[in-house]
Parts: C-alpha cells; sequence; structure tokens
C-alpha cells in the first residue's frame, strides 16, 4: 500500500486507508470522538507525571547517595584529626 499523501483533500486521504480503518472510522459517534479525545489527553497527562514522578525518584535516589558519601567523609575527615 502506498504511503497516505498528507496533502490531499480530507475525503481523497480517507479513501487510501485500509478498509478496516474506514469501517472503525465510519462507526464512530460525536460521542465516542469525544471520549478518544479525552483518552489522548488523558494518556499525555500520565506520560508528564511518569516522566515527572521517574526524576524525583533519580534525584532522591543521588541526594541519599550524595548524603552517604559525605558522611562517609566526614567520619574519614575525623578519623584523621581525632588522636589515637
Amino acid at each position: 500500500m502506498a504511503p497516505m499523501d498528507e496533502q490531499a483533500a480530507t475525503a481523497n486521504r480517507f479513501n487510501e486507508l485500509p478498509d478496516e480503518t474506514q469501517e472503525f472510522l465510519s462507526q464512530l459517534r460525536k460521542e465516542d470522538i469525544s471520549t478518544m479525545k479525552d483518552g489522548l489527553r488523558l494518556v499525555n497527562a500520565i506520560r508528564i507525571v511518569g516522566k515527572f514522578s521517574k526524576w524525583v525518584i533519580v534525584g532522591v535516589l543521588g541526594i541519599f547517595a550524595g548524603i552517604v558519601m559525605f558522611g562517609e567523609g566526614v567520619i574519614k575527615i575525623y578519623g584523621w584529626i581525632r588522636p589515637h
């Protein structure tokens, strides 16, 4: 199947779609389209929250590792200074 011509008129682009896709799209009601748009917004919001959560977790782990390394450094320096 040839790639769809993005510059073609809407009616002609519809004819270039596979038969199964044309049948699916022609059976959609106005409420279905609204639901699909809401679903797309929901998926985008979930992706944004997922990316944010990932970086929060990475940041917290980085801060934890930094605190541990800092504590080990302080203990090592204290060991050098402290008289035996």
